[in-house]
Parts: C-alpha cells; structure tokens; sequence
C-alpha cells in the first residue's frame, strides 16, 4: 500500500527538469532579454576588472546621456518591429528635424513653435511611410527606404552645411545637470527615460499595445478579431517619426547644432538595439525595457572600445557578432513555438 502511495506520488509530482522545461516554454519570450541583461553585467564587470575605473558614477551617467537619443529612437523601433515592420528612415528624420529645427531658432522662430515643428515634421514622414505600407501594400523595408531617401534629401534642402544652436531653452537641455552625489543626469536623459515610461504603458496597459502585439502575433487572426488593424498599422510608423523628431531635438541640445549628415547608419544602431533586447524580428514579441537594455549594451561597447583607444569600427564588428547571436537564438525560439502549436 505504502509503495503504491509512494509510486503515485512520483508519478504526479512534475520533476525538476519538467518544470524547469515548463518554465522555459511560458517563459520563451523573456529569455533574449534576460540574455542581454546578462551580456550587458559581464561587459561592465568586465570592463571594471580590466581598467579598475569604469564602473564610476561619472562613467554610468554619461552612458545613458550620450546614447539619449539612440534611447529614443529605438523606442518608436519597438513599436514598429513589434507589428512585423522595419523602420530605415529614423536616422535620416533625426538629422532632418534637427537642422529643421536649428534653421528654425537661427532665423528667430520662438523655441515653442520650432520644436512641434521638428515633431511634425517626423510624424508626417512616419505618416507617409504608414500609408505606404498600409494602404499600398508596399513592403515596410521599401516604403521606410523611400521615407530615408525623402528626409534625408530634406535635410540637405534645409541646410548644407552646420548651424549652430543659441537658444537658450534648447541647450539647457543638455547643459542643466541633476546631481545626487556623483551621479548626474541632464533633462534630455529624464526625456528618454520618460520616453520608455510611456512606450511601456502604452504597449502593457492599453487596447492599443495589446492589437500591437496582436498583429505581430498573427494579422489575419487580429483582423478575425475585430481589431483595428489598419489604423494601428499607420500609428506605429508615425509614433516612430515621431520619436525620430524627439530624437533630432535631443541630438541637436547634445551636439549644439543641426547638420545634415547627422544620423548615417543610426536606423542599424536601434534596430540592432532592439534585436539585442530581445524584440523578434517577425514581430509579437518584445518588450521595450529590452531595447532600453540593448543601448546600454550598444553604449557599453563603444565606452570599452574608447577606454582600449582602439578604433570605432571594433565596435561594429562587435554588434554584428552580436546581433547574429541574437538572431540564432530568435530561430530558436520561433522554431520551438512552431513545434508547440503542432
């Protein structure tokens, strides 16, 4: 009797290798996040035993401010990549909004017209590139290439060359610093900070992030739903436009002025940071903390990078390793769901 009971007993009672598979499969979604999570702790712990005066209040600060911008940015990336797009026009909205928006304080237009002027200007590219994928079914990589040609050609119909930045409410953006003991952050760090406060709301606690994660997931089956597809489709690409023109004010405050060029190859570096935190690149599945995580692995690199005086390109190199990494361990987890609905 008593060998029955016990039997019985490990018979139900899961083991530790099936909950720790049970874990896995209900927890899949979370583990290219954790992994960067963990890359990003082994670079600073890294970097610490090798130079013995990285991890500095000084250092740590200057990581999130110098990468505010690329913060932003990949933000607005999230949002697209989550409904299964792709966005190559960001870097190329950051540089026009920017020397939009120093044209326009050069020429002595009010700082509170000029920036909802460099928001605009990014929502209305954002918008056009929606509608193009949208309404015209053209493929996000095309229509967000068209949209990198259109605001980089209006960057260079702006200005030629650099203009410089005066107006005093622009650069207290970057030059007002807030101090706790060692540690500083300036309002254009709180910016990106309550960029990402406000992304995360809006994906976890609301109708609109949920038919986000609904269309990444499978569109046919959000439109089976009665969800409002088409006009979530279009937002996304302007909530990136938009974060591109909140990043062109934020470059342009950092820098101290505007210039054309800014911003070549700066749509690699946020979709890249958003595929190291863990967002899949076929959409549904991603979070944006992840991508606040794969800049600072993204800003860890270059700072390691300087602190060797080795050349920038290493750290090219470096996320491309990296990014191929990820997406092997993508597969992997798209392949293993693909096998569970089986």
């Amino acid at each position: 009797m008593t060998t029955d009971l016990e039997t019985s007993e490990h018979t139900t009672a899961p083991g530790l290798g099936a909950r720790y598979s049970t874990f896995l499969s209900r927890r899949a979604s979370f583990l290219p996040t954790f992994a960067a999570i963990a890359i990003l702790i082994v670079l600073l712990v890294g970097a610490q035993m090798q130079f013995g005066n990285f991890l500095t209040a000084r250092n740590m600060s200057a990581l999130l401010l110098d990468n505010a911008y690329l913060v932003v940015l990949a933000v607005g990336m999230t949002f697209v990549i989550l409904t299964g797009g792709i966005d190559l026009s960001v870097g190329s909205v950051m540089a026009f909004t920017g020397i939009l928006g120093a044209s326009l304080l050069s020429q002595g237009v009010p700082v509170w017209i000029a920036v909802p002027a460099m928001l605009a200007g990014g929502a209305v590219i954002g918008l056009l590139i929606g509608v193009l994928v949208q309404q015209f079914d053209v493929q996000p990589f095309i229509a967000s290439l068209a949209g990198l040609f259109l605001a980089r050609g209006l960057a260079f119909v702006v200005s030629l060359a650099s203009i410089k930045v005066e107006d005093p409410a622009v650069l207290w953006l970057q030059r007002t610093r807030i101090t706790v003991g060692e540690w500083y952050i300036t309002p254009t760090g709180i910016i990106a900070l309550l960029t990402v406060a406000l992304a995360v709301f809006v994906l976890h606690w609301t109708r609109f992030g949920r038919t986000i994660y609904a269309i990444g997931g499978g569109e046919q089956s959000a439109r089976l739903m009665g969800l409002k597809v088409a006009r979530t489709k279009i937002l996304v690409y302007v909530i990136s436009g938009v974060c591109g023109g909140l990043a062109g004010l934020l470059l342009t405050a950092y820098s101290g002025a505007g210039y054309p060029r800014n911003g070549i190859g700066t749509e690699l570096d946020a979709i890249a940071a958003v595929v190291i935190g863990g967002t899949l690149l076929t959409g549904g599945t991603g979070y944006v903390l992840g991508s606040l995580v794969g800049v600072l692995v993204y800003g860890t690199i270059k700072k390691v990078i300087s602190f060797l005086g080795a050349e920038q390109s290493w750290t090219q190199i470096i996320i491309g390793i990296l990014l191929l990494l990820f997406i092997v361990v993508q597969r992997g987890i798209v392949a293993r769901s693909n096998r569970r609905r089986r």
